[in-house]
């Protein structure tokens, strides 16, 4: 190879680059800037927009007075909600009020069968204990009454009545209580399977 054919070479490859460097600039993706628009037609334009800015500006203090509405009939919504920091804290909760209803109705709620959590929605959880007793059936009706009057998001999931085999004639009752609480309390599920 001579520096005569060295030197074409390059050449011709100089020449196709700047080349096709001129075609990509000004062939292929152009001068996207816009050109300069007529005073006619933008001032129209401007005015449109200001007028819908103006249209909503106007909105806002309606749409702040619905807002502050909808936040103060959540917040009475959320009140009967129970209140606490774990789980088993609002299964404890649940539990107690059983108990003292139970007890002001003159019978014993011993203790839990069983408990449960599961979601409630996509903003709340429900939390469940489950009991067993003894009492009359005045006294079961007096007892799901004032479990209904109870301040919080209450209710009754599940009621087992079965006739006792006793003097007085007791019933055998299974209930299950339920309570809301907020969604943060219930366990988190991991992402992914194991095997």
């Amino acid at each position: 190879m001579t520096v005569g054919t060295l030197d074409r070479k390059t050449g011709i490859f100089l020449v196709s680059g700047l080349a096709l460097i001129a075609i990509l600039r000004f062939g292929v993706y152009g001068d996207s800037s816009p050109g300069a628009v007529s005073a006619s037609e933008s001032i129209p334009k401007a005015e449109q927009r200001l007028q819908r800015v103006r249209q909503l500006a106007a909105m806002l203090p309606g749409k702040e007075t619905v807002l502050k509405e909808a936040r103060a009939d959540l917040a009475s919504r959320e009140k009967g909600m129970i209140t606490a920091d774990t789980v088993p804290q609002a299964q404890a909760y649940l539990l107690g009020v059983i108990q003292k209803v139970a007890q002001a109705n003159q019978f014993s709620a011993p203790g839990e069968e069983t408990m449960g959590v599961k979601p409630l929605g996509n903003d709340y959880g429900e939390v469940s204990v489950t009991v067993a007793f003894s009492c009359g059936i005045d006294q079961l009706v007096n007892f799901l009454a004032q479990i209904a009057n109870q301040p919080e998001l209450l209710a009754t999931n599940e009621i087992s009545i079965s006739g006792g085999g006793d003097k007085k004639k007791n019933l055998l009752v299974r209930l299950s209580l339920s309570g809301v609480v907020p969604k943060k309390l219930l366990p988190v599920k991991k992402a992914g399977g194991g095997f």
